[in-house]
């Protein structure tokens, strides 16, 4: 999958170095910009298929880049955005994954870059309507409310932060050395317990959690 790419991070060696990891892969990079403002010509200019976006930034080094990215989502409807943070912004964070009804977003932390292979597949995830939350930001969204995590056994939890990746079944089956039909059953206490519905599939799972998680 070949996309074009709008990279946006104020920090040039990050910013280039995800520049050419990108097109390493194969993706053009119509723009690279450095500040929300930019970020926000760029796409009007360009409309690329997938928006990368830093959350803190100029021009108030605050969560310009996640705020840009919620009003580019109101602009432009279905617009794909992957979301790179050292932080969890809260508020702005669960606008931008409600946006669009969930689909094609993403939120990682940055030191996902580093696995560049959970990197990339996150971006084609995302491209193509998925949607895909790192499990950290999970984590720190629920103790940023409260901690419902506690009901859930270690197991759980595992299995609950590769599904907020948006992983199948299978594959997380694959990752934690379990059968599919163990993986099931973890799936099905998770959602009882989380009084979640259980007939969600795919990138809705992520949804259903993050539902939780804003009641």
């Amino acid at each position: 999958m070949s996309l074009r790419l709008t990279v946006a991070e104020d920090a040039v060696l990050l910013r280039e170095g995800l520049v050419g990891l990108l097109r390493r892969f194969g993706h053009e990079v119509v723009a690279a910009v450095g500040d929300a403002d930019a970020l926000v010509a760029a796409v009007r200019a360009e409309r690329p298929d997938l928006v990368v976006t830093d959350v803190r930034m100029p021009p108030s080094h605050g969560d310009d880049g996640l705020r840009a990215a919620v009003l580019l989502r109101e602009e432009f409807p279905g617009l794909p955005v992957l979301v790179l943070s050292q932080y969890v912004e809260r508020s702005y964070a669960l606008r931008l994954l409600d946006s669009g009804g969930g689909a094609g977003v993403g939120y990682l932390l940055k030191e996902r870059v580093g696995k560049v292979a959970d990197f990339t597949s996150a971006i084609e995830r995302v491209a193509a309507g998925g949607t895909v939350v790192d499990p950290e930001v999970i984590t720190q969204l629920v103790r940023l409310q409260r901690d419902p995590l506690e009901r859930l056994s270690p197991r759980e939890r595992e299995v609950l932060g590769l599904l907020a990746e948006g992983r199948s079944n299978g594959n997380i089956a694959a990752h934690l050395f379990l059968s599919e039909a163990a993986v099931n059953k973890h799936i099905g206490n998770i959602f009882a317990k989380l009084d979640l519905p259980v007939d969600t599939e795919g990138h809705r799972r992520v949804l259903a959690v993050l539902a939780f998680l804003r009641a």
